[in-house]
């Protein structure tokens, strides 16, 4: 496995020479116990603010809980880092022999000043004001985060989103959506995130796991 793994940071290496200090690439290690420092390797970590040793992204956690044959590379989508930089990101999963997936190949590229000029020359060339709104991705850049801690938060804040209520107003079926949608996103391979959430909805551990198990 160890073949594998310097061929990726050969890899990550070069691609990180060749698009200069712009281009992020980062290296996660499926196969370690501890989730908490999945990176094992990361090239111009500046961009992200993130270093060899930091947690999971979202895309960790998805991979983790899912079906490794129903996984595809993500090429060409959009992040955010935690000062707003936008990142054009491309994300491949590396298998080994029996089609299990060891390792996550992630490139962001720092696109911000990019788009700024992009959106100069759009005002200065279109005609049409309802070209703004056209123009607009309806897919919101995904938040970069740097440890497990920052990941449990982003995506309790988007189950909270999703059902649309805060939750002091939630009811049962809402307060379900939110654990299935957690369950989904793989929150609950975090540690200790069923005492977190239970807190959070005001509901017991038993309550909590009831939740994760209905359809």
């Amino acid at each position: 496995m160890n073949h594998k793994l310097d061929f990726l940071k050969q890899l990550a290496h070069g691609l990180a020479a060749q698009f200069g200090s712009s281009c992020e690439v980062v290296i996660h290690d499926l196969t370690r116990q501890d989730l908490e420092q999945s990176i094992v390797y990361i090239e111009n970590g500046h961009v992200s603010n993130r270093h060899t040793g930091d947690g999971p992204s979202g895309i960790v956690l998805e991979t983790l809980r899912s079906d490794p044959g129903k996984i595809h590379d993500r090429l060409c989508y959009l992040t955010r880092t935690d000062d707003g930089r936008i990142l054009k990101s491309s994300t491949l999963y590396i298998r080994d022999d029996k089609g299990r997936i060891v390792y996550i190949f992630s490139i962001n590229y720092d696109i911000t000043t990019l788009v700024a000029a992009e959106n100069s020359i759009r005002a200065l060339v279109e005609t049409d004001p309802q070209t703004h709104s056209d123009a607009k991705s309806s897919d919101s850049p995904q938040k970069i985060t740097h440890n497990v801690t920052e990941l449990l938060d982003l995506l309790i804040e988007q189950a909270v989103d999703r059902v649309g209520k805060p939750v002091a107003l939630m009811n049962k079926d809402d307060k379900i959506a939110v654990v299935q949608y957690l369950n989904n996103a793989g929150a609950f391979l975090i540690t200790k995130s069923g005492d977190k959430i239970s807190s959070l909805l005001g509901i017991s551990k038993f309550t909590l796991y009831s939740y994760m198990d209905k359809h």
